[in-house]
């Protein structure tokens, strides 16, 4: 690692996987974990609010401040995902209740806070729906200019997760996408063509399991949790107690720290908003030129994202693994 780490706020809806995105924020010393701020999403906001804290204090984290943010989406009602994380939002692994407490302030007033009081331009990574992060380029507009890049997890070219063509974040809440896609802050969107194919192996997830350090054993048995890609790949221990496990939205933060594990194209994308089947997703126009619609009608002007469509699954694995264990070679 060369240079000053980078300041990076996460806005999440812990979540197992968001837990394991805050562990690896906290432990890779080219981050510097400036704030997490919270969402309704994979729990209510409340949970989100409990599970951020006990992560930060089983990692060992400074005190780093956490905001509660939106208990809905801007629009529809919240449909939470417990039937993924478990019904406490951290696969019911039964963690002790924090010590730490939220800080008094709501995630927007936080983020633009710590955004604004950065001596230099924050990334932000959200890993839940875009609530909060709509509320705040529209209530705070000033705040892009001290924005680095949106580094976030949504979205899909391919196959959806929430519906057949919708990623559950954007299904969440579409309209708090849409906001953000049209903030005119670079973003690059970690999408479920790359989030469901870094998969830790189960030799990994049972070392981790096994580790004394409360932080390292956390990340083992969340990783326990999810194997939940879809078509996960091949387990290369099949005979071994643990399954191989997915790093979700881990993999987001992992591309903050090390961005040459990820390939991407500058695309341009914008989310269905429309009621019926293709509310939430995510479209990303890959044709090489304008087609009949163009011609005929004219080009609409779309916000254009580095979209990943491909990743270096074991440079990965392997910068996530040496982080969350503290071992030397932490990109």
């Amino acid at each position: 690692m060369t240079g000053q780490p980078i300041p990076v706020i996460i806005d999440c809806d812990t979540g197992v996987d968001d837990a394991l995105a805050l562990l690896f924020a906290v432990r890779h010393p080219g981050i510097e974990l400036r704030a997490v701020t919270c969402v309704a999403g994979n729990t209510d906001v409340d949970g989100v609010v409990r599970n951020t804290l006990t992560v930060l204090e089983q990692a060992g984290a400074p005190d780093i401040p956490v905001a509660r943010g939106a208990a809905r989406p801007l629009i529809e009602e919240p449909r939470s995902a417990r039937h993924v994380h478990g019904e406490d939002g951290m696969g019911d692994l039964g963690l002790p209740a924090p010590t730490r407490t939220p800080s008094e302030l709501d995630a927007v007033a936080l983020l633009r806070r710590e955004i604004l009081g950065s001596p230099r331009p924050v990334t932000l990574v959200p890993t839940a729906p875009l609530t909060n992060i709509a509320l705040l380029l529209r209530t705070h507009p000033e705040v892009t200019a001290h924005i680095e890049r949106i580094v976030w997890m949504g979205g899909a070219v391919a196959a959806g997760n929430a519906t057949p063509v919708a990623e559950f974040n954007v299904w969440h809440d579409p309209e708090a996408a849409a906001v953000l896609l049209t903030s005119g802050v670079p973003i690059t969107m970690y999408g479920l063509d790359v989030f469901n194919r870094v998969q830790v192996p189960g030799e990994d997830v049972r070392r981790l399991r096994g580790s004394g350090e409360p932080g390292a054993r956390l990340a083992g048995e969340l990783l326990a949790h999810r194997p939940s890609a879809p078509d996960p790949a091949p387990d290369p221990d099949p005979d071994g107690d643990d399954p191989a496990g997915g790093l979700g939205d881990a993999g987001a933060v992992c591309a903050v720290a090390d961005p040459g594990g990820l390939t991407t194209r500058r695309l341009p994308v914008e989310v269905s908003l429309a009621p019926g089947p293709t509310r939430g997703q995510t479209i990303v126009d890959l044709r090489p030129r304008h087609g009949e619609s163009e011609i005929h009608d004219g080009a609409r002007p779309q916000p254009l994202v580095d979209v990943a469509l491909d990743v270096d699954v074991r440079r990965y694995v392997d910068l996530y693994l040496s982080a969350v264990e503290g071992r030397p070679g932490s990109r």
